[in-house]
């Protein structure tokens, strides 16, 4: 399940801000290119590189992709090139762990300010996706492969987008751009970047991560991490004054998706998400149905946020938020209902549907979108880790007893579980 986080940006560029009178103004910074981004996905997401699974040809040539994008942009490799390989080992639930050798990939615009360029901010997504696996698919009898439009070429074009734009006009602190593989198999590229880090550990100010932000409806964009620091949210909410997006800013450092392996190394962290959909780890996730255009605006945010953060005199200041992630049995994690939250937020208690997958137990035991998960199992569910730790109690086959909020009436339902995967 993802979280996520998104802001938008339009222009703040005073990278220079802190030089003589007489230097020469930087450039006005250029607007987000759609076509571009549009671009980016096409191909990520094309069949040619089989839905980018880490450890397959596909994720090695879409790792070779982004490093000549950086190249092309400018932007500095660290150590010996733009990829950093390593060995991708997700848990295994049957037999011993796979062995994955896969990269991430990062460069570097050097910041302007000579008392502020050995401090960074890392601007990240990850690369890889499902493909032809169907461990953690939605969908796993269905034929075709899964090729992750938005999850996660979305992202994965939204930080070269920033990339483009960044290293055309340059903050003051440097920002090392990032693309992470293994995030599919356990957030294990970041996991591997943050400890084996090509600059200081504590050199890193702030991270901001792009996951699945290309299917914006109405406006709305979820920015999760606003709670690692107090500054934040004032600094997403001025960044969002002429972008004008339906902004959910909620707390959550620690989600699932590359965000958290910084923010437990105890950095402020933020995440751009547009929502879950109905296409999320499923063979609809196609480039037809990204919204460009509003991919654009969450850049354009997203770049405000960047450049406010990375240009201000001072470090944002870290706080560890309250969690309300709880760790969860491992002993269900194949079982499948087919529900899909809606991450922008309830003011009721639960877990808000946006939709259910068709075909799913969900759907036939007769969830509905709009539908608030209050009680799964037994257990009382007041938020997605709640519901999580109650689905995931249970085994594949097991009959459970739902009960929803439905047009202000509870509702009990009985559904059978499924198997992800089988």
């Amino acid at each position: 399940m993802k979280t996520l986080s998104v802001a938008t940006l339009a222009v703040v560029t005073f990278a220079g801000a802190a030089c003589v009178q007489t230097a020469p103004a930087p450039a006005r910074s250029a607007q987000p290119d759609s076509l571009a981004i549009r671009r980016d996905i096409e191909y990520l997401a094309s069949p040619a590189l089989e839905g980018r699974m880490t450890g397959t040809p596909g994720n090695d040539s879409a790792a070779a992709f982004i490093a000549r994008r950086y190249a092309s942009l400018g932007l500095r490799p660290l150590s010996e090139g733009y990829l950093q390989r390593f060995v991708a080992r997700p848990v295994a639930h049957n037999g011993p762990s796979p062995s994955l050798p896969t990269q991430n990939v990062f460069g570097v615009v050097q910041g302007t300010d000579p008392k502020l360029r050995n401090e960074y901010i890392v601007v990240g997504a990850h690369f890889d996706h499902l493909g032809a696996n169907t461990t953690f698919a939605a969908d796993p009898r269905a034929t075709g492969l899964r090729l992750g439009a938005d999850d996660n070429a979305s992202g994965s074009a939204a930080v070269l987008e920033l990339a483009r734009l960044v290293a055309r006009t340059p903050t003051r602190r440097s920002v090392i751009f990032a693309h992470f593989s293994g995030e599919e198999e356990g957030t294990l590229g970041s996991m591997y970047m943050v400890e084996h880090m090509p600059v200081p550990i504590d050199s890193v100010a702030a991270m901001l991560n792009f996951d699945m932000v290309g299917r914006m409806k109405d406006d709305r964009l979820i920015v999760f991490g606003v709670a690692t620091s107090p500054e934040l949210p004032g600094i997403v909410a001025d960044a969002n004054a002429d972008v004008n997006l339906r902004v959910a800013a909620q707390g959550d450092g620690d989600g699932p998706s590359d965000h958290a392996s910084f923010y437990l190394k105890n950095m402020p962290v933020l995440h751009f998400f547009t929502d879950s959909h109905e296409d999320y780890h499923k063979v609809g996730d196609t480039p037809d149905k990204i919204n460009a255009a509003g991919e654009a605006r969450v850049v354009a945010l997203a770049e405000r946020v960047l450049r406010s953060i990375a240009d201000r005199p001072t470090r944002l200041t870290f706080v560890r938020a309250p969690s309300t992630a709880k760790a969860s049995s491992s002993n269900g994690s194949n079982v499948y209902l087919g529900s899909i939250p809606d991450m922008s937020g309830s003011d009721i208690p639960g877990l808000r549907l946006s939709g259910v997958s068709a075909g799913s137990p969900a759907d036939v035991s007769g969830l509905k979108p709009g539908d608030v998960i209050v009680m799964l199992g037994g257990k009382p569910v007041k938020d997605l880790y709640e519901y999580s730790d109650a689905l995931y109690s249970h085994q594949p086959g097991d009959e459970v007893e739902i009960v929803v909020l439905r047009d202000g009436q509870r509702v009990t339902l009985r559904v059978t579980l499924g198997k992800r995967g089988g």
